[in-house]
C-alpha cells in the first residue's frame, strides 16, 4: 500500500521527567517492555494474573480463553462477579469508604460531593426500586439522562442487579431513541424532565414521549423520570414515575446479583451510523477489568489524585472513565454537567483551579476550540488560571494535532505534564495505545505503543504485515478481554465488520489507517479507513492534511478535510476551515485559501493541495466536541443534508458551510 501518510515527519520528543518515572506505577521503558514480554510469553497466563488481582469474583474462573466458536471469543467464563459491588461494595470498610468518589459541578456553577458509602446507598436504593418494577437480571434498560451523577447512579443500579443498560446520549432524537429500545428490547427507560446546558433547559422527557408514540416500544413498561428542573412535563399514569416516588420507602440495602463473566453489562450503540442502529455488545468481567486497568496505568493514577474526563456518559469514555474505571479505581473524580464555553470558555481552567484537578482528560475538538477562543480574549486563556495542581494531560476522541497538542503542553500543562494521547474505540472498551506518563517518550500527534497484552499491527488489504513508515490499516492481532463480543441482535455484521474473511476472519479491524515511524516504531493514527483519499493515484490521509492546515498557527485554529467525487483525478481534497481571525469573504477568502494551499504543498506535496477550500466561523459538531465528518462530506459533494442533525451544537453552521468561497 504506497501512502504519502508519512511524509509528515515529527521529530520533536519530550521525555518524561526523573520524578515522574520515579514515582510512576510503570517505571521507565524497561518496565514497559517487562510486562510486554510477560504477555508475549503466555498470553493467556499474563491476562489471568491481572483479571485475579484486580477483580473481586463471587466464583473464581477456572477458563480464560475460550477460542472455540472465534471470532466471537469468550474469556474468564465460568467465572461470576458483579460489576457495582466491584466499583463500590469492594470499597467498603477500606479507608476509601468515606472517600469523595464524585465532586459534581452542575451548569450554574453549584458543588455538590458524594462519598464511596453515600453513592453506595443511592445505587443500593435505586436498585430497589428498579426491582419494585419487575425489572431483574437479563433485562435491557435504557437511559437517557442528562451529565449528572443520577445518570451514573441509573447505570449502576442496573449492574447491580443484572440488569443490561443501554445509554443514549442526551442529544440524540426521538427516532434515534426508539430504534435503540426496539432494538435492544428494552424494558423501562430512564429519564430526565429537562437538562441544563449552557444556561439553557433542554427537554429530555418530552423526546422520550415522542419516540414511544412513534410504536414498536411496546417492551417499555416503565419509564423513570428524575426532575433537573423545576418545570413540568408530561407524566403518563400507570407507566410513569418520578425519582421520588420509585425510591419513596425503598431501602438502601440491596445485595449485588452475581453474574457471569460473559454477562452483557450494557449495548451503546455507535453514533454516526446508518441504516439499523450497530449495537456494541460489551461483557462484565474483561470489560471491567481493562477501565480498572488502564485508570491505573495510563493516568498512572493515584490515591490523593483528583481526576476529571470531561466526556458525556452517553459516549464509551463516559462509560470506561467516568461511571466504571474511577470507581473501580477508589479515585476521586469531577463531574460536570454543562459546556466549556458557559458562561465563558475558562470554564475548564476555572474548574480545574477550584477543584484543584491533577489529571484532566479531554478531547482534541474541546482543546482546539479553547485555542481559538483564549486567542481571541486574553481573559479565557488558561495563563490567567493557576493550574500547578494538574501533573497529567490526557487526550480523546480523535488524533490530536501536533500543533493543537503542543499548545495543550505549553500552556495547560506548563511544559512539565506528559499528554496521554489514547487510541481507543468504542469496541475496544478502553485505551488500546497510548504514551504512559512515566515511561514513554512523547511524540506531539502519535499514541505511541500499544499497552501491555495488545497485539496492534499495520497491515495491508490482505492482512500482510507492512514496513514501519509505511502506513496500512490498523489492526489487533489477539484477542483481549475488553473487546467487543458481538453487534447485539446481529452476529453476521459482526464477524463481517470486524472480522472480515478477506484479511484471514482472525484479525480485529479497527476501521482506521495507521503508520509506525520508523526510528521508535510508534504508531500514528491516519484517520478513518474510508477517511484515506485516492487522488490521482496517491493515497492521502485525511488526518495529514487537517496536521497541515492547523500546524499553519498565524492563520488556522482549526479545520476538517473531507473527499469529494473528482472527474479529473477520482476524488478531490475539501477542506473546511476556521481561522483564528474573522471568516473571510470575497477577494480576501481567495487570497487566504490560495495561502493555505501553497503551506499544504510545502508541508506534504502538491498532491495533498485542497481543491476546495470553504472558511466558517466554527464546524459542525455533536455537543459532546466531535466534529460530524458525515455531514461535511454531504455538503462536499454539494448533497441535501438528510443525516439526523439532532445531535449538533450548532446546526446553523451548515448553511453557512454550503457556501463555497
Amino acid at each position: 500500500m504506497s501512502t504519502i501518510e508519512s511524509v509528515l515527519v515529527e521529530n520533536r520528543v519530550f521525555v518524561p521527567s526523573e520524578a515522574m518515572v520515579r514515582n510512576a506505577r510503570i517505571s521507565g521503558m524497561d518496565a514497559y517492555h517487562a510486562l510486554c514480554a510477560e504477555a508475549e510469553k503466555d498470553y493467556e497466563a499474563f491476562w489471568a494474573r491481572l483479571a485475579r488481582e484486580n477483580l473481586v469474583w463471587t466464583k473464581p474462573f477456572g477458563r480464560i480463553l475460550d477460542e472455540s466458536n472465534a471470532p466471537f471469543y469468550r474469556w474468564f467464563d465460568d467465572g461470576e462477579l458483579n460489576a457495582s459491588a466491584n466499583c463500590l461494595d469492594k470499597h467498603m470498610g477500606t479507608p476509601v469508604e468515606h472517600k469523595t468518589a464524585v465532586v459534581f459541578e452542575a451548569d450554574d456553577g453549584t458543588v455538590t460531593k458524594t462519598s464511596y458509602r453515600e453513592l453506595l446507598s443511592r445505587v443500593g436504593q435505586f436498585a430497589n426500586a428498579l426491582k419494585a418494577q419487575g425489572i431483574c437480571k437479563g433485562d435491557r434498560v435504557l437511559i437517557y439522562m442528562p451529565m449528572t451523577l443520577e445518570g451514573v447512579i441509573a447505570m449502576q443500579a442496573c449492574a447491580r442487579i443484572g440488569a443490561t443498560h443501554s445509554v443514549v446520549f442526551g442529544g440524540f432524537s426521538a427516532k434515534a431513541l426508539q430504534e435503540r429500545i426496539i432494538d435492544a428490547g428494552a424494558v423501562a427507560v430512564i429519564t430526565a424532565n429537562y437538562q441544563m446546558r449552557g444556561g439553557k433547559e433542554l427537554p429530555l422527557k418530552a423526546i422520550v414521549d415522542e419516540g414511544l408514540a412513534m410504536g414498536g416500544c411496546d417492551s417499555v413498561r416503565a419509564v423513570f423520570v428524575y426532575q433537573r428542573t423545576q418545570s413540568a412535563c408530561n407524566m403518563v399514569s400507570g407507566r410513569d414515575r418520578t425519582f421520588s416516588e420509585a425510591l419513596a420507602g425503598q431501602s438502601v440495602e440491596c445485595a449485588p446479583v452475581a453474574v457471569g463473566a460473559e454477562h452483557p453489562l450494557f449495548i451503546l450503540y455507535t453514533s454516526g451510523s446508518t441504516g439499523k442502529p450497530k449495537g456494541v455488545q460489551h461483557s462484565t468481567a474483561g470489560y471491567l477489568l481493562w477501565a480498572k486497568l488502564t485508570m491505573d496505568w495510563t493516568f498512572d493514577l493515584k490515591p490523593e489524585d483528583i481526576f476529571w474526563c470531561t466526556a458525556d456518559i452517553g459516549w464509551i469514555t463516559g462509560h470506561s472513565y467516568v461511571a466504571y474505571g474511577p470507581l473501580a479505581a477508589g479515585a476521586t473524580q469531577i463531574m460536570f454537567e454543562g459546556v466549556p464555553t458557559f458562561p465563558n470558555a475558562g470554564r475548564f481552567w476555572q474548574m480545574i483551579e477550584r477543584h484543584q484537578c491533577t489529571i484532566f482528560y479531554t478531547a482534541p475538538t474541546a482543546i482546539r476550540s479553547l485555542i481559538k477562543a483564549a486567542e481571541g480574549d486574553a481573559k479565557v486563556h488558561p495563563d490567567r488560571y493557576n493550574l500547578k495542581s494538574l501533573r497529567i494531560l490526557g487526550s480523546v476522541g480523535e488524533p490530536i494535532n501536533p500543533e493543537a497538542w503542543m499548545w495543550y503542553y505549553r500552556n495547560v500543562g506548563g511544559e512539565r505534564c506528559p499528554i496521554v494521547d489514547t487510541f481507543w474505540q468504542t469496541e475496544t472498551g478502553g485505551h488500546m495505545m497510548t504514551p504512559l506518563p512515566g515511561a514513554t517518550p512523547l511524540v506531539p500527534g502519535s499514541c505511541t505503543l500499544p499497552l501491555p497484552g495488545i497485539m496492534a499491527g499495520v497491515v495491508d488489504e490482505a492482512g500482510h504485515d507492512l514496513a514501519n513508515g509505511v502506513g496500512g490499516i490498523l489492526v489487533i492481532k489477539r484477542p483481549w478481554p475488553s473487546m467487543i463480543r458481538t453487534i447485539w441482535n446481529d452476529p453476521q455484521r459482526f464477524k463481517q465488520s470486524y472480522f472480515p474473511p478477506e484479511m484471514g476472519g482472525k484479525l480485529y479491524l479497527a476501521g482506521d489507517g495507521a503508520v509506525r515511524s520508523a526510528d521508535r516504531g510508534y504508531f500514528r493514527i491516519t484517520g478513518r479507513i474510508d477517511d484515506v483519499l485516492n487522488v490521482s493515484g496517491h493515497r492521502l490521509g485525511t488526518m495529514e492534511i487537517e496536521s497541515a492546515l492547523v500546524s499553519h498557527t498565524k492563520l488556522v485554529a482549526e479545520a476538517a478535510v473531507v473527499g469529494r467525487p473528482d472527474e479529473l483525478t477520482g476524488e478531490a481534497v475539501c477542506a473546511f476551515v476556521v481561522l483564528k481571525g474573522a471568516r473571510p469573504e470575497g477577494d480576501a477568502a481567495r487570497a487566504m485559501a490560495k495561502e493555505l494551499r501553497d503551506w499544504v504543498a510545502k508541508e506534504i506535496g502538491p498532491i495533498a493541495k485542497p481543491k476546495d477550500i470553504r472558511f466558517a466561523e466554527n464546524l459542525p459538531k455533536t455537543r459532546s466536541g466531535k466534529i460530524m465528518r458525515r455531514l461535511l462530506r454531504s455538503i462536499a459533494k454539494g448533497e441535501a443534508v438528510t443525516q439526523d442533525t439532532s445531535t449538533l451544537e450548532n446546526p446553523a453552521i451548515l448553511e453557512q458551510l454550503g457556501q463555497a468561497y
